[in-house]
C-alpha cells in the first residue's frame, strides 16, 4: 500500500517549484491562480527570494503547501494514495491529496493559519530546539522541571525530539538536557514556539477559519499529528487540525501506525527529503 507524506515548515529552499512552473502549463496556471488568491506574488519569493525571505512564516507555509500540492497534481494518474499524512503544515497538503479539501479553500486556510501563527509568535519571544540522543520520557520530565513554558513539540523519530516554548525556558531546558546526557540540544532558527501552549491565540483564529471551510469525505484515510490513527470522518479531521497548533506532532506514532495498517511504500511529495529520512529511522 502506498502512503503519501507531505513536509512542513523548514523544507523550503530558494527556487522551489520553478521546475514545475517551467515544465507544466497546468502547474503555471495553478501558481498564477495562487498569486491572485494571496494577493501577492508568492512565485517571486519562491523562485528568487533569499533564504531569509522564505523563512517568514506567512511566506513559508503557503510556499511549501503550493509546492507539495502542485507536485502531487503533476503526478497525474500515478498519484493513487491508499493513505496520507503530513508533518504539521503538511497535514493540509495531505487533506488536498485525499480530496478532503479543494486546493483554493486549502490555500486560503494555510494563509490564515500562517498569519495567525506569525501574530502569535510576535506576542512573546519564543523558539524551538532539537534534542538528540535522549529518551522521549526523560526529555519530557526535564521540560516539566524548567520554569516557564517549554514542552515536547515534535516526536520525529526515536532519539530525535523537538521542544518548544518561551525563549528563556527553551534555553534553560537545553542547558539541563546537555548536563543530563543529551547528545545535542540545538536551538532552531525559527521565530516562534509552534505546537506549544503559546500558539493558543492562533488556534482560536484557525478554529474559526476551519469552521467556515467545507471539508469533504476523503478518498482515503489521513493519519493526523494529534490522533496518529487513520481518520476519515470530516468532523474529526477538523477537530484534530485545530488542536494540532497547540499539541505535539506525533510523527513517530503516525508512521508506525501506517506501517501496522499495511503501508509498504512511503512517497514524500514536496520540497526536500526530510520525512523520508524520518520514516527510515522509524521502521
Amino acid at each position: 500500500m502506498k502512503a503519501y507524506i507531505f513536509p512542513g515548515q523548514g523544507a523550503q529552499f530558494t527556487g522551489m517549484g520553478l521546475d514545475l512552473y517551467e515544465k507544466h502549463p497546468e502547474a503555471q496556471e495553478l501558481f498564477e491562480r495562487a498569486n491572485k488568491i494571496l494577493d501577492f506574488s508568492i512565485t517571486d519569493v519562491m523562485f528568487q527570494g533569499s533564504a531569509e525571505d522564505l523563512k517568514q512564516t506567512k511566506v513559508t507555509q503557503p510556499a511549501i503547501f503550493l509546492h507539495s500540492v502542485i507536485m502531487s497534481k503533476m503526478m497525474g494518474e500515478s498519484f493513487k494514495p491508499d493513505m496520507v499524512a503530513g508533518h504539521s503544515l503538511g497535514e493540509i497538503s495531505a487533506l488536498v491529496a485525499n480530496k478532503t479539501l479543494e486546493l483554493e479553500a486549502a490555500l486560503k486556510l494555510v494563509y490564515k493559519r500562517a498569519l495567525a501563527m506569525q501574530e502569535a509568535c510576535e506576542l512573546e519571544p519564543s523558539t524551538m530546539a532539537a534534542v538528540l540522543g535522549m529518551e522521549d520520557e526523560l526529555v519530557e520530565a526535564i521540560c516539566a522541571e524548567v520554569e516557564g513554558t517549554v514542552v515536547a513539540a515534535n516526536y520525529n523519530c526515536p532519539g530525535q525530539l523537538v521542544i518548544s516554548g518561551d525563549l528563556v525556558a527553551v534555553e534553560k531546558a537545553c542547558e539541563v538536557l546537555k548536563e543530563r546526557g543529551a547528545k545535542r540540544a540545538l536551538m532552531l532558527p525559527v521565530g516562534g514556539a509552534f505546537h506549544s501552549p503559546l500558539m493558543e491565540p492562533a488556534r482560536k483564529q484557525l478554529a474559526e477559519a476551519i469552521e467556515a471551510t467545507t471539508f469533504n469525505t476523503p478518498i482515503c484515510p489521513i493519519y493526523q499529528n494529534v490522533s496518529t490513527f487513520a481518520v476519515t470522518d470530516p468532523e474529526e479531521i477538523k477537530k484534530n487540525l485545530v488542536f494540532q497548533l497547540t499539541a505535539p506532532v506525533k510523527w513517530t506514532h503516525s508512521v508506525k501506525n501506517m506501517i501496522a495498517d499495511g503501508a509498504t511504500e512511503f512517497i514524500e511529495v514536496g520540497p526536500g527529503k526530510v520525512l523520508q529520512g524520518l520514516v527510515k529511522k522509524n521502521r
